[in-house]
């Protein structure tokens, strides 16, 4: 070995580091192709950052398959920058929180990160609809017939009315996230025509909206978010993060 000289414990300062200004955990379905996708457009303020971690799930969206994830949710979690600070972590499956229910992803959440924020599609989507001053929501799927029953009970238990419900009715995740601009514009169309609704809700992460939705928003003249759409900027906002972001439709021009 040649001789080298060794020089260590050389001086150094830091910064307030990545994600400075707020730092977001998210819960990824392993099945999953969009939620990371809608996020990078979205995630794009300086110092907000986002950290992800996937949970196991089946490519099947059925109420059991959808159930079997309650407890694995913790442990996920508890991947997340372990450790370290997290402003808000987000759960990310829309039918999951409803078959298992909102308070009971926050406990699974909290189970890990007790003082940290949580949140989920269908709470950020109602904090969504309160923010539109929406009662009447016209909802789109890609579900099947029971996990959409599920959807629209629990929407109507919430408080809000649900005057049509569409669904493309199909349950592999896989090819949920393949669904095209085209079809989700003609869908929202479809359900939306001669009807008196106050918004569209767009349920399913697995759904590409991000892209489309301030053109479909200013076409059809009404306020529209999805699953993804809604977690990422209720995370922003329980974050602190009220900055108002142009090209992301009605929403995120809104505070909570």
């Amino acid at each position: 070995m040649s001789q080298c000289e060794i020089i260590e414990n050389i001086p150094f300062t830091t910064d307030a580091g990545i994600g400075a200004r707020a730092r977001i955990g998210v819960v990824v379905l392993a099945t999953d192709y969009t939620v990371e996708h809608e996020f990078r457009k979205i995630f794009t303020i300086p110092d907000v950052d986002y950290y992800e971690a996937r949970i196991k799930n089946s490519t099947a969206i059925t109420p059991e398959s959808l159930a079997a994830m309650g407890p694995l949710i913790t442990d996920t979690v508890d991947l997340i920058l372990p450790g370290d600070k997290l402003d808000v972590v987000a759960f990310g499956c829309t039918s999951a929180s409803m078959v298992m229910g909102a308070e009971a992803i926050t406990k699974r959440i909290h189970a890990a990160r007790p003082d940290t924020k949580a949140t989920n599609p269908i709470s950020a989507a109602f904090a969504a609809f309160d923010a539109f001053g929406a009662k009447k929501i016209a909802v789109l799927t890609p579900y099947r017939q029971d996990v959409n029953d599920i959807v629209q009970n629990y929407i109507e238990t919430g408080g809000y009315q649900v005057p049509v419900f569409g669904s493309f009715n199909e349950e592999h995740d896989p090819t949920v996230a393949a669904i095209d601009t085209a079809s989700l514009r003609n869908a929202v169309e479809t359900i939306t025509k001669d009807r008196d609704v106050d918004c569209v809700f767009v349920s399913c992460t697995s759904v590409r909206l991000v892209n489309a939705v301030a053109d479909i928003e200013a076409d059809l003249d009404i306020p529209i978010t999805s699953s993804n759409h809604a977690m990422a900027w209720h995370c922003l906002r329980l974050a602190g993060v009220t900055d108002k972001m142009d090209g992301l439709g009605r929403l995120f021009q809104l505070a909570l």
